[in-house]
Order: structure tokens, then sequence, then C-alpha cells
């Protein structure tokens, strides 16, 4: 069924925002005296946010008591960073003209805070109109809040929106607002993940395959 709308999770789904991670955790692992890390590695860590990745950068485990400190320590050298790399993945150029072509229209869910969302959004050539943050529901996903969020404001009802995402949490969440569900294994999966046991509706392995979806060939 074609959808009415598509919602798009945002790092690791519909832009690699990894590529500004890169020099922001070596920056500050060679100022305490650490190797630096494969690209590879931080990758990995960056759909599980501020938290997953400050761990990461100082080798310190998420109950560390100053744990909130480190991931904020991050987040201001991000801030200095953000959209000066990060890029959409390649075939999202073609698939977004495909949903105007088509006046399907297109929202990001994500849980990344606002202040870095909009700073992302604005350093790249990327127009989106239905963009909901963590501060605008009172759950974040894997909870649903967030997606009825946005497609309340597209007035769509969730059954004819898909989700596309990267994580786990992200699929949940589809499931739990009733939308179709769409896995990008082309985003920040860890090898210990295997994302056919999330169950999604389809999975992917290129934006591309997105746009064949549409075209109801697949």
């Amino acid at each position: 069924m074609t959808p009415e709308a598509v919602l798009f999770d945002l790092d690791g789904t519909l832009v690699d925002t990894a590529l500004d991670f890169f020099s922001v955790v070596n920056s500050l692992r060679q100022e305490e005296g650490l190797p630096a890390l494969t690209d590879c590695a931080i990758r990995e860590q960056v759909s599980n946010g501020g938290v997953a990745l400050a761990c990461l950068t100082w080798e310190i485990d998420r109950n560390h008591p100053d744990i909130q400190n480190y991931r904020q320590r991050l987040l201001d050298r991000y801030e200095n960073t953000v959209g000066k790399e990060a890029q959409l993945f390649p075939g999202f150029t073609t698939l977004l003209n495909e949903l105007q072509r088509n006046s399907i229209p297109w929202g990001i869910v994500t849980n990344k805070p606002r202040l870095y969302t909009d700073l992302l959004l604005a350093r790249m050539p990327l127009a989106c109109e239905f963009v909901v943050c963590p501060e605008d529901v009172e759950r974040t996903k894997p909870a649903p809040d967030s997606l009825l969020l946005c497609a309340s404001q597209m007035n769509v009802h969730p059954s004819n929106c898909w989700y596309v995402g990267d994580h786990i949490r992200d699929i949940d969440a589809a499931k739990a607002a009733g939308m179709t569900s769409i896995a990008a294994l082309f985003g920040y999966i860890e090898e210990s993940q295997d994302p056919q046991a999330w169950q999604a509706d389809h999975n992917v392995s290129e934006p591309n395959e997105i746009t064949v979806l549409l075209s109801g060939k697949a």
C-alpha cells in the first residue's frame, strides 16, 4: 500500500551524522592521552546517543557518577562541528524527490535533542516541514508518542504512515504506533545486533529500496 506519509529517524537513517563525530570523539580522547578509535567503532554508537558516545570516548560505564558531565562535554564539542561533514545517505535525494513527485509528505522523528537537530538541518541542503524531537513529547522512542505526534501534525492516520529507522527502538516505536516499520540496514547497527530479529515489516539495505517499495514493485 502506498503510504500517505513517510517518517524517518535522523542519525544513521536519513543522514550520515557519524562523520561529524569522528573528530569529536578522537579529539577528546587525544586530550586524555587515549589512542584514537576507528571510524567503525564510533559509527556503531552514534544511534545510541550522547551517553553511549561518552562511555566510548572516556572508556567509562553509563553508571559513572559523572556520566552526564562527560556527555555534556562531548555535546559541547559536537555543537561546534555538527553538520560540517554530515551528509544524506546516498539514494535519499532520489527518494525525497519521488515523495515530492507523488505529493507524499515526509517528516523526521528523532531522539536527537532539538538544539543539535536544528543546527544540523540548518547546515544541510535539507528542508523538512515536520520535525519532532525528544523535547516535544513526554516519552521518547521506543514509546510511540513522537511518531504519533508527527502523524497528527501531518493530519495522517498512523496506520497510513511508514517509519524508517536503524535501531530496534525505531522498529518498536513504529509497531507501537501502528505504522509500517522499515529497518535501515545501512545505518549504525552494532555487530552484536541482529536486525532480522527486530521483525520489521521491511528490511532495506539502501535508500533506493524504499523508492522501489513506493513503486509497488518490491
